[in-house]
């Protein structure tokens, strides 16, 4: 496995674990964040997975920026791979597809070139993959959808969108956990 350790100003680090949105990339950063939170080091407050990376925030009057990268590039070294004792979860998420609570249906389908039905059908067929919480807490980042319905996001964010509002931008889907702005087409 390879990684690199890099600071992230006076209070916390990074790991790169890749540089590219990836089923595997995000299975090594669930097992590397659950691996090193189990062993408790010192000064460390949070572990936070993002795709590809995970960013270690420690507080530095109880260990430094060179001892802390050390211990993890050990603990690491150490780390199975293979002992992906995750559970894994699935939930099942209502969409409504269309009309108010998808008025861009229309939208994605045009840009696809396809039915509004076919949109829906291939939207959801597929089990979504949580990479990353972001954005705004809650939110989450779902990757795994059929790429014939990649759509660009709304070139004018919306002001307020409904909390669970389910929006498509580039390869992925989201889930707006409260009301707020958004820039994914619904």
């Amino acid at each position: 496995m390879e990684y690199k350790i890099l600071p992230v100003g006076d209070s916390a680090l990074t790991i790169i674990f890749g540089n590219s949105i990836d089923p595997e990339i995000s299975r090594i950063v669930r097992v590397a964040r659950k691996y090193l939170t189990k062993k408790n080091i010192k000064g460390v407050n949070e572990y936070v997975q993002t795709y590809a990376t995970l960013m270690v925030h420690y507080r530095p009057v109880a260990i430094g920026y060179d001892e802390l990268a050390e211990r993890i590039d050990l603990e690491l070294s150490q780390m199975d791979l293979g002992s992906d004792s995750l559970k894994k979860k699935t939930i099942v998420i209502p969409v409504c597809y269309g009309g108010e609570f998808g008025p861009d249906l229309p939208f994605v389908a045009e840009h696809a070139g396809i039915s509004e039905e076919e949109v829906i059908k291939r939207h959801s067929a597929v089990d979504y993959l949580i990479y990353m919480l972001g954005f705004m807490p809650g939110f989450v980042y779902l990757g795994g959808m059929d790429q014939s319905i990649s759509t660009p996001r709304l070139k004018n964010p919306r002001e307020r969108l409904e909390k669970g509002s389910v929006g498509i931008a580039a390869n992925q889907t989201g889930i707006y956990p409260l009301v707020s702005p958004g820039g994914y087409p619904l």
